[in-house]
């Protein structure tokens, strides 16, 4: 479980580590920040006039990921 807490501090203090300006739901991103106990998790959002809309909040898997949890690798 992600908390609300955690998604707040992904997007205060993580960094954009894919960017979707193309997306059918509007221009998104993908950040990774900090969660609770030192875990990493990304958020998926995207910027409105009045408001930044969640998409999703995640904890990324090991084999998707280089151990920097910032590139995909290959599938």
């Amino acid at each position: 479980m992600i908390t609300v807490e955690e998604v707040r501090r992904a997007v205060l203090d993580g960094e954009i580590i894919e960017d979707y300006p193309e997306d059918v739901r509007g221009h998104s991103c993908l950040l990774l920040g900090p969660g609770e106990l030192g875990r990493q998790i990304h958020v998926v959002c995207a910027p409105k006039a009045d408001y930044l809309a969640i998409i999703t909040a995640y904890l990324p898997e090991a084999e998707d990921w280089d151990p920097d949890l910032k590139t995909r690798r290959p599938s």
